[in-house]
């Protein structure tokens, strides 16, 4: 859902996400969920929300990124969504694992 702290831009890229998200198949409460999430994160990268997660900090925006992360192709997914995967799983030893070896450990 729409919050009441979000400036007009941010409404119409919340509508636009959604809508995108309804195109593909998504449900409507997916499709809000997704754009919801995308929203706050972009605007945790601005600096417009009161606090932000020291990784969404690090990570490079969705619009400069421009979908070289799409669990496909020769590189793949980044070491950190490896490693939060490993971590959900219950893997040992993840903190010392290498990129390769998060893959390997998760089965990708």
């Amino acid at each position: 859902m729409p919050q009441a702290a979000w400036s007009a831009k941010r409404e119409r890229q919340y509508q636009h996400i959604k809508d995108s998200a309804k195109k593909r198949g998504k449900s409507e409460d997916r499709a809000e969920e997704i754009a919801a999430r995308t929203v706050n994160k972009e605007r945790a990268q601005h600096g417009e929300a009161k606090t932000a997660s020291a990784k969404t900090l690090r990570d490079t925006p969705a619009p400069v990124r421009g979908g070289r992360r799409s669990h496909s192709g020769a590189q793949g997914r980044t070491r950190e969504q490896l490693y939060e995967e490993a971590r959900k799983m219950g893997i040992a030893g993840r903190s010392k694992m290498n990129k390769a070896q998060l893959a390997k450990a998760v089965g990708h």
